[in-house]
């Protein structure tokens, strides 16, 4: 973490004294240099540590860094078998940092990057990816009415819907033609899945570095980063988390490719969706190449929108962000495998 200079530490800390029961400063500002969408601060105080996350500066594209969304989507699962930290504060107005944002406590905790847990032992690694297997079945199991969430997202046909808003977000994110993305969205395009009212609460970001789990044993503590999230088809974000695994080990692409993950504790991509078909009592998931390709293509649109604002100058972290969206290619020749394969 890094001192931050787009945070007034003083200037924040008399907002939140007033509008956070208990709260008081002073307030030292340092930024997490993950998290390359909305940036993301820790804000450490006399009484207590708690977590701001904001949009980016700079013009943004229409629907992203939607931390409202995010705040309202963690205030309503309070409670649920969904950990998710307390959220303390929503602040709309742009003119006291200079965007939107939100203050959720800090959750304590383990965290991990590398889906291969190097550090753990085969079993302790089993424990957590079940944990993380249950958690995403309770997610998609919460009642939206129940949870004020009806109207979080449109209704019906996910794929064909989100396929064209990433179409639509990554044209306008385009710094090159890429051959293989180009194939792989007239692949979707051509390919759409029959309509369908499946509707669960989604996500769309479920993967080891987004969540925190208990210091002391396997449970979850929190999930984080929930600015993907909406309503939709559930099997969306289990073909996610798969396709992280099909990609190669390394800093960037945090994969399992090539790893013997029998040796290693952790479960095959098909024994992971079995476990999370017996939990929610489903059958087995024709369409799923098709939810995976999607995610691919996704990820990589989402990446391109990292390189553009690395590039415009407003990423969390230029560097990284460049090369993360030199991944692209990566991730659309790895989408157009999977309906292959499939």
């Amino acid at each position: 973490m890094n001192p931050s200079p787009l945070v007034d530490p003083a200037r924040l800390a008399d907002h939140l004294v007033r509008v956070i029961p208990g709260f008081a400063g002073p307030v030292t500002v340092t930024g997490f240099t993950t998290g390359q969408s909305n940036p993301t601060f820790r804000l450490d105080t006399p009484g207590g540590s708690f977590v701001l996350r904001r949009k980016p500066p700079g013009v943004l594209l229409k629907s992203a860094h939607a931390i409202e969304r995010e705040y309202r989507v963690q205030r309503a699962l309070a409670g649920s078998a969904v950990p998710v930290p307390e959220m303390l504060h929503l602040c709309e107005d742009d003119s006291l940092i200079g965007s939107p944002f939100y203050v959720m406590r800090l959750v304590p905790g383990r965290s991990f990057t590398d889906p291969a847990l190097p550090d753990l032992a085969p079993g302790e690694r089993a424990a957590l990816y079940d944990a993380m297997n249950a958690a995403l079945a309770a997610l998609h199991a919460i009642d939206l009415e129940a949870a004020g969430l009806g109207d979080y997202g449109a209704p019906g046909d996910y794929i064909s819907r989100q396929t064209d808003r990433w179409t639509r977000q990554y044209r306008q994110s385009e710094t090159g033609e890429e051959p293989d993305m180009e194939r792989l969205i007239a692949w979707l395009a051509a390919n759409r899945l029959p309509p369908d009212d499946t509707r669960t609460l989604v996500h769309g970001d479920w993967r080891i570095d987004n969540m925190i789990f208990a210091a002391d044993g396997p449970g979850l503590a929190a999930v984080l980063d929930w600015e993907l999230s909406t309503t939709g088809h559930p099997v969306a974000d289990l073909a996610y988390q798969v396709m992280q695994w099909r990609l190669p080990p390394g800093e960037d692409t945090r994969g399992l490719a090539g790893l013997d993950r029998a040796r290693l504790g952790l479960p095959s991509d098909a024994d992971y969706v079995a476990a999370y078909c017996a939990r929610r009592g489903l059958p087995d998931l024709p369409d799923f190449p098709v939810f995976l390709a999607f995610s691919f293509f996704r990820m990589a649109a989402i990446l391109q929108g990292v390189k553009r604002r690395s590039l415009d100058g407003n990423g969390a972290n230029p560097e990284r962000g460049v090369r993360m969206g030199a991944l692209v290619p990566l991730y659309a020749r790895l989408g157009l495998e999977a309906v292959h394969a499939g």
